[in-house]
Formats: structure tokens, C-alpha cells, sequence
């Protein structure tokens, strides 16, 4: 059984977070997703997905209707009693996309002020996967050396920067090929972009 934590954080990027877990639901059986809450209103201007329930639950039924699948639970960020914030319950790893720079702070510092930054904190004391995908440019020295900090530590950073050597005909193109490094970076497979031959 195989089973990944996709968090998507506050930062301009989410349509990479919604392709990710569209993605994992095919390969993956479950994916545990927290959203923060100052994500939500950014997902619903950057691709007109409303998922914002007025309970957890209303929202998984939205997340799971969004994707024609059971296999995504929801959990706010604000639930540090969630079983992903236990060190004790075991996942295959877990995906940061997008990656606000507050994200990247809480997590290079230790500081696990909600779910997000404690199950990022629970995948680096267990020794997980912890991909991070920072979205900001430009970076300061700030933003460098928490990087550099946590990939010290063996996290993943894969910036959301595309290629062009597959001739992307659209924005999906690009998403693609980012989501798919993504994937590449976790030993996920999939058919999203070609590869160079």
C-alpha cells in the first residue's frame, strides 16, 4: 500500500499541486492533502476550483468529487491531531507544490506552527521523501540558505522552472513537465512529458 502527503501552501502555483495529486490518484492508493487555508482562495483565482467547505468534510467531498476519487483525504491545516502529524503513522513520503516561502521557513527551522510544517517535520525526523517546490523569484539570501539548509538535510527542492526542449504547445505542457520532475524526484512513474532522447 502506497500512500504520500500532498500539501499545497499559500503561494501563486497551485494549478502544479492540483495536477500532482490528479496524477497520484492514479498510481498511488491514498494521498493525504492539506491545503492551507490562505491557498484556498488562490486555487479558486488561478484555476476557478472552489474547494472550500464550511466544515473538513464538506471540503474532502468537494476534493473527492473534484478528482472522481475516494482515495484523497483532506485535512485542514489547523489539525495538529491528524494522524499525518504522528511519526508513528507511516507514509511513502511527502510533496510541498507550491511551496511558499513562509512554507520553506516554518520547515528549514523547525517550526510546526500547523499540519503542513509538522508533517514536513515528521517526514525529516523519520527520514522520508520531502519534496519541495519553491515558488518565488527572485530568491534572497534568506530564501537560499533555508534551502540550502534543508537540502543538507536530504530534501528534494524542485523549483517549478519548465524546459523547452519538448516544444510545450500550452500552458498543460508546462504544467506537465514541471508535475512530472516532480514525480521523477519521488521515483513516481508517468507519461507526462517526453523524455530526451
Amino acid at each position: 500500500m502506497t500512500s504520500y502527503i500532498v500539501a499545497i501552501s499559500g503561494a501563486s502555483g497551485a494549478i502544479y499541486g492540483l495536477r500532482l495529486v490528479e496524477e497520484l490518484v492514479k498510481s498511488i492508493n491514498t494521498i493525504y492533502l492539506c491545503v492551507s487555508n490562505q491557498a484556498f482562495p488562490i486555487i479558486k483565482m488561478e484555476t476557478g476550483v472552489s474547494w472550500a467547505g464550511k466544515t473538513a468534510a464538506d471540503t474532502e467531498k468537494k476534493i473527492q468529487k473534484h478528482y472522481s476519487s475516494k482515495k484523497v483525504s483532506y485535512f485542514s491545516e489547523d489539525n495538529l491531531a491528524a494522524s499525518i502529524s504522528s511519526g508513528s503513522f507511516i507514509t511513502n513520503g511527502m510533496f510541498v507544490v507550491p511551496c511558499s516561502m513562509k512554507t520553506l521557513s516554518g520547515i528549514a527551522n523547525g517550526y510546526a506552527n500547523n499540519l503542513i510544517d509538522r508533517a514536513a517535520d515528521v517526514a525529516l525526523k523519520e527520514g522520508r521523501k520531502l519534496i519541495l517546490c519553491p515558488r518565488e523569484m527572485p530568491f534572497n539570501s534568506i530564501h537560499l540558505e533555508n534551502m540550502l539548509r534543508l537540502a543538507r538535510m536530504g530534501v528534494v527542492i524542485a523549483p517549478p522552472v519548465p524546459a523547452f526542449y519538448q516544444k510545450p504547445g500550452d500552458v498543460n505542457d508546462i504544467v506537465n513537465f514541471v508535475v512530472g520532475k516532480i514525480l521523477d524526484s519521488a521515483g513516481i512513474g508517468h507519461n507526462l512529458f517526453q523524455r530526451w532522447e
